[in-house]
């Protein structure tokens, strides 16, 4: 796969308990996030309560935001995690309790589970709030949701939020828009499955549009990327989830990700998920490969401990869409059709269309051009809250 960016940044004194506020520096006109530019940010937490939303992708070079502010005395009194927990080790869908963060002492609230949504009372001793979380540009990854709801919260609790914006690996605008009907964690916006929009984008459309309960508008201020615009390439410098290893599985996901509305097992539990798609029964296939359970990464996957055959898109260049000749084709292979998709499916893709649509038998071209019109409108709306043009 070619190298689109070799991702570094020069900080100084982070390092040392006694640090010195930082100025971001640009090398080679690389990205520079939002949470390189700690001479911006470090003037609004000054005197502050601060608590934030981050995980394992919230890194200055490689040293975690919350590591970083600590030792730059930033007061933070807390510190919210969404999926996969705070430093990134649970599982898909795996519980995260509330705990203490054992390295800095900061207390944990886990935004996964029943309580997706910071209270009042978990926001009480809180002057602001930070996001910084590296997204992938898909309507149902998570941490989208767990933003729509920080910003909810803070919202209702009269407190700013200041999101740390980070560039978007997927960075196109592609797939059926989402109904409202089938509104849900995984599909929260009125929005194609790629939205082509950074967090602070996203975050910008959700205050205009009105999609937080009641109206609410949310206090944002975005730090956003500097030497980065749509269209420029970008890897990812660490995995963003458990089961996104690598660049190749984040830019297949878009598509791939819609498999886990049917039975076919997309890798996980092997150590390659999101880059294999396979079933027992489809023993026409060559490849094969067996899913079991690993801890922190994919707890009983599907297909646990049974040999699927299957194709290997390690050596795919995926394309810049939602590419839908990988499901097209497991299903005319698949033996049971009636039995392929599960319920999930329509949460994922947002409507119910797409099932009927490949159980009737279009082709990808005709499927493409249904959605067109919702695209098209989608792009209309898109531009008035671009930062990156």
């Amino acid at each position: 796969m070619t190298k689109l960016f070799a991702f570094g940044f020069v900080l100084f004194g982070l390092v040392a308990c006694k640090a010195q506020p930082v100025q971001e520096k640009s090398i080679n006109n690389l990205p520079v996030t939002g949470a390189d530019q700690l001479n911006l940010l470090l003037p609004k937490l000054k005197g502050k309560r601060v608590a934030l939303t981050v995980n394992h992708t919230s890194l200055i070079g490689k040293t975690h935001l919350a590591d970083s502010l600590v030792s730059l005395g930033v007061n933070i009194v807390k510190i919210f995690g969404p999926e996969h927990g705070f430093r990134g080790n649970a599982a898909d869908g795996e519980l995260v309790n509330d705990s203490v963060d054992t390295k800095s002492g900061i207390p944990l609230v886990s935004l996964y589970g029943k309580n997706k949504k910071p209270t009042p009372q978990q926001l009480a001793d809180v002057d602001i709030m930070v996001f910084d979380i590296q997204d992938v540009g898909t309507r149902f990854y998570t941490y989208i949701g767990t933003m729509h709801y920080v910003m909810e919260a803070c919202a209702e609790s009269n407190k700013k939020l200041i999101i740390l914006d980070r560039p978007n690996p997927n960075d196109f605008v592609d797939g059926p828009m989402n109904d409202k009907l089938l509104k849900s964690f995984v599909a929260m916006h009125l929005i194609p499955i790629a939205h082509g929009l950074t967090v602070g984008e996203l975050a910008q459309m959700i205050n205009g549009e009105g999609w937080l309960t009641n109206k609410v508008t949310c206090d944002i201020e975005i730090i956003p990327v500097k030497n980065w615009k749509h269209g420029t390439p970008y890897q990812l410098p660490i995995k963003p989830s458990p089961n996104l290893p690598n660049n190749l599985a984040v830019q297949l996901y878009p598509s791939i990700c819609l498999f886990e509305g049917t039975v076919i097992s997309l890798g996980r539990g092997t150590p390659f998920p999101f880059q294999v798609l396979g079933h027992p029964d489809l023993k026409g296939l060559s490849f094969t490969f067996t899913p079991v359970s690993i801890k922190g990464v994919s707890v009983k996957p599907p297909q646990e401990n049974k040999l699927c055959y299957g194709i290997d898109l390690r050596n795919e260049t995926p394309a810049r869409k939602i590419d839908l000749s990988y499901i097209l084709k497991m299903y005319s292979l698949y033996p049971d059709k009636e039995k392929f998709f599960i319920s999930y499916f329509d949460l994922l893709a947002g409507t119910p269309d797409l099932k009927q649509q490949i159980k009737d038998g279009l082709t990808e071209d005709q499927i493409r051009a249904s959605w067109q019109p919702g695209l098209d409108k989608f792009k209309t709306l898109r531009k008035k809250y671009l930062l990156y043009p």
